[in-house]
């Protein structure tokens, strides 16, 4: 059997590193933790944590290249109407969903609705 604390704390660190940076320290942290971990649960964790982190960064991209070659059509859309930050509303509202599920079920691995799995 697996230690249930251990089990919460390496999970919930793969999840919450989107915290301290949204850099490479952010898909680092689970990264490692994939590679150290025995723990299968904890294993799941940190990929469905690295796919969310690579997700992230996909979209972002996009949105990049969109705003960089239509942005002065959208900047008020983005700036005063419904779109105003509903990207970091999601992003760290699925953030936090899944440290609050992996709490409180530390034995089923987090998923988050909608990404795509790369690993």
């Amino acid at each position: 059997m697996y230690d249930t604390d251990k089990r919460k704390l390496l999970s919930a660190l793969s999840h919450g590193a989107i915290f301290f940076s949204t850099t490479l320290v952010s898909v680092g942290i689970p990264i490692a933790i994939l590679l150290v971990s025995d723990d299968p649960v904890v294993k799941e964790n940190a990929k469905e944590s690295i796919n969310f982190h690579f997700n992230v960064w996909f979209y972002g991209a996009i949105l990049a290249v969109l705003f960089f070659l239509f942005g002065w059509l959208v900047l008020p859309l983005l700036l005063l109407g419904p779109l105003a930050g509903l990207g970091y509303l999601l992003h760290w509202g699925l953030t936090t969903w899944a440290l609050v599920g992996v709490f409180n079920n530390p034995d089923i691995p987090f998923r988050y609705p909608y990404i795509f799995r790369f690993i």
